[in-house]
């Protein structure tokens, strides 16, 4: 018994992904932070740069949570409390009292009847939308979707499959109207913000349409929104592409880690949804949950959220975002419209794209570079993340140094 033999494919098959220029290789070990100091924001140490201190436009961070000092006592008190891990899954005796506070206060700030705790957003959509299809059941997906939508339609078994062009609701509308009669049940599954682009799904006019055929399938039009990018960074109270776009999901996915700067994923719906994802979903049955620590730490990040100062916090989020885009564009660089905080700066050339990266990154700038064939030849970016615990100078900072490659 040995791995001998199959050692060699598994080099070659990281030779392929090199050469493909998909290999991400070595991950960057943050060691440190360095505290806001002289009108700019935080800064991190990396293991092999020395004493270089790096502004980071590359953090799901987007309201900079993680290091609030009420979220870290909230987790501090807890795991004092109860410990630093759950010790079994939920159904044994890993369900802890910070846990039902969550869900019941995520299920309230949804506007729901119930919500669930995942480990993660990604077990949360793979554990899910495969609970929902059967034999009769037609997926329809939009072309962009993360990763965990692909990989929980290949769990799914449908009967049919449906990929629509981008956000296209003329093809939508199409699929709808051509797989009338032939299946009784359609689960309809997108992004809320799309992760590389941060455009979003215009949910009150898939409701709409989704709305004029649902009474020609028996088992109705089932609409899943993963919003993990979304939820807590966009919308004037943070409540997402919902509140944006005045378009309500059946079943919302989304995260704990990005916004609301914890850990976990969660799902909100119904009660009856609920009830009976905790009696058939594995993701949940057979995997811990998150920490009562974590869990106690993203309540605390929840009422932030809600409050006066989190409103002040989405506000100056937004205003940023908008500042970055009118400075990108003022220098001659392409990006799409909008207000969320992923502001994609578009290159659409793989060497520029690489070059850009690494020039960024010799000025101490963190950025996420997009090459194909991970995007489509001709859609290579730099994918930029503005955080709220940014300032004007960090965006000053970044602008020039852009500014100085163009040169």
């Amino acid at each position: 018994m040995s791995l001998k033999k199959l050692e060699p494919l598994l080099s070659d098959k990281l030779t392929q992904l090199q050469q493909q220029s998909i290999c991400k290789g070595n991950e960057k070990v943050i060691t440190g932070m360095k505290a806001a100091v002289g009108g700019f924001g935080p800064r991190y140490f990396l293991e092999g740069y020395g004493d270089r201190a790096f502004l980071r436009m590359n953090s799901n961070s987007y309201l900079g949570l993680a290091m609030h000092p009420l979220v870290i006592k909230s987790e501090t008190e807890a795991a004092e409390k109860f410990g630093v891990g759950p010790g079994a899954v939920r159904f044994i005796s890993g369900t802890y009292r910070p846990h039902i506070e969550l869900e019941q206060k995520l299920a309230e700030f949804h506007g729901r009847e119930s919500a669930m705790l995942f480990s993660s957003a990604y077990t949360t959509m793979t554990g899910v939308l495969p609970q929902f299809i059967s034999e009769d059941t037609l997926i329809v997906s939009d072309a962009l979707n993360h990763n965990c939508i692909i990989n929980a339609i290949r769990l799914s078994h449908p009967v049919c499959k449906e990929i629509y062009a981008h956000a296209d609701l003329n093809a939508l509308d199409n699929i709808l109207q051509a797989y009338k009669g032939r299946v009784k049940r359609v689960c309809l599954v997108t992004d809320g913000i799309f992760s590389m682009r941060g455009d979003y799904a215009h949910l009150g006019n898939i409701n709409a349409c989704c709305k004029r055929h649902e009474a020609a399938y028996e088992q109705g039009i089932i609409r899943i929104v993963d919003d993990s990018h979304g939820v807590g960074a966009f919308g004037q109270t943070g409540r997402g592409t919902e509140e944006y776009t005045q378009g309500k999901a059946d079943i919302l996915i989304a995260t704990l880690g990005k916004a609301f700067g914890v850990n976990g994923g969660y799902v909100v719906s119904s009660t009856v949804a609920i009830d009976y994802l905790r009696e058939t979903s594995p993701f949940y049955i057979y995997s811990n949950p998150i920490t009562p620590a974590e869990a106690a730490a993203a309540c605390a990040a929840l009422d932030l959220v809600s409050s006066a100062e989190g409103l002040d916090l989405l506000g100056k989020l937004r205003a940023f975002s908008v500042r970055l885009r009118v400075g990108l564009e003022q220098q001659g660089f392409e990006t799409l419209q909008g207000e969320h905080p992923i502001v994609p700066l578009l290159i659409r050339n793989t060497e520029k794209t690489s070059a850009l990266v690494a020039h960024l990154l010799a000025n101490n700038i963190l950025v996420t570079g997009l090459n194909y064939p991970v995007v489509p030849q001709g859609e290579q970016e730099i994918r930029l993340q503005v955080s709220a615990e940014h300032t004007e100078k960090d965006l000053d900072y970044l602008l020039a140094t852009l500014a100085s490659f163009k040169q």
